[in-house]
């Protein structure tokens, strides 16, 4: 890997996506889950790293975060522990729980791509669960454009 480039399309990540029923958070406050990370795209693999971070008010009981790339993955995947496909071009991964002002696990993530595109966009989507959520709706999407040159895009 080359040098680190940031390079990020939207505002600043909150995101969170509930795994199964239920209020996923700790009092009706709601959470400000944020993701940093990087992502390094080189021939058909694409290889993610995020860390997630909880800034408050309420701990996260249980979340996962969804990512979308703009192109097709390829059909077979070696996906990570806590990590599934939920279509073509997306992929769900298990935070876990958060405390508020806490730090996750750092996620690790390869994928490999149908075909070997210059350049892509990695989008992250929040979705809330439950009463509670997030009241700044404005960053609940982030979109990192990656281009196929070996370097690494950080966000």
């Amino acid at each position: 890997m080359r040098g680190v480039r940031g390079l990020a399309v939207g505002g600043v990540a909150g995101l969170a996506v509930v795994m199964g029923g239920g209020a996923a958070w700790a009092g009706d406050a709601g959470a400000d889950v944020v993701y940093h990370g990087s992502a390094v795209m080189a021939g058909d693999q694409v290889e993610v790293r995020l860390t997630p971070r909880n800034n408050g008010p309420s701990a996260v009981v249980d979340a996962s975060v969804r990512l979308r790339w703009s192109v097709p993955l390829a059909e077979v995947q070696q996906l990570p522990a806590g990590c599934v496909r939920e279509e073509e071009r997306a992929v769900v991964c298990r935070t876990g729980s958060l405390a508020v002002d806490g730090v996750g696990e750092r996620i690790v993530l390869s994928v490999r791509l149908k075909e070997r595109p210059p350049e892509l966009t990695l989008e992250f989507e929040t979705a809330w669960g439950g009463a509670a959520g997030d009241a700044g709706k404005a960053h609940d999407r982030q979109r990192v454009l990656v281009l196929a040159t070996g370097d690494t895009y950080a966000f």
